[in-house]
């Protein structure tokens, strides 16, 4: 038997079947507001953290220190993402100066991945990349796993719950 696909309204723009293919994503359960402050339910990503709670592999106190430190790698700006090419910067606005909120975020950043073994351990290591610049767990235990060795998915995700159950007990959770 083959599934058939979900169907949306006509009125409905749905993500692109690309979309569909990176990974789970889901409508959100209530309706916010949009630019305009006219209501809409629209789709978002669900994210290893959120997956793991729903599965029951890690408890509601796990997740919240993800999203603490994931929160803080933000704030830190340590995120993987492209920048902009600053040869179209004007001469004066070439160099970016972190401020004093970021320099105590990658502080903080810093410490938390001291106490996880530092970046090169295992815990270290999937704290950056999934927690920190939510890769999945099956892309960091294919691209980058433990000191240049490919780990199984089962290993790379005992080692996200270990690093989740470290950053409760920092986050005092």
């Amino acid at each position: 038997m083959r599934r058939r696909k979900a169907r949306t309204a006509p009125d409905e723009l749905a993500p692109s079947p690309e979309r569909f293919a990176q990974g789970v994503v889901e409508r959100l359960p209530q309706a916010i507001a949009d630019e305009a402050g006219r209501p809409v339910r629209p789709y978002r990503a669900v994210d290893t953290l959120t997956a793991m709670l729903r599965k029951g592999s890690i408890t509601p106190e796990m997740r919240q220190a993800g999203e603490d430190f994931h929160a803080l790698f933000m704030t830190a700006q340590l995120e993987t993402l492209r920048a902009a090419d600053l040869g179209r910067l004007p001469d004066g606005m070439r160099e970016m100066n972190i401020t004093l909120r970021q320099a105590e975020a990658r502080k903080q950043v810093w410490r938390i991945l001291k106490t996880l073994g530092g970046v090169p351990s295992p815990a270290g290591s999937c704290a950056w990349h999934v927690i920190g610049s939510a890769m999945t767990v099956k892309e960091w235990a294919l691209h980058h796993g433990w000191n240049g060795r490919v780990l199984s998915p089962e290993a790379a995700s005992g080692v996200l719950i270990g690093a989740l159950g470290a950053l409760q007990a920092h986050f005092g959770l």
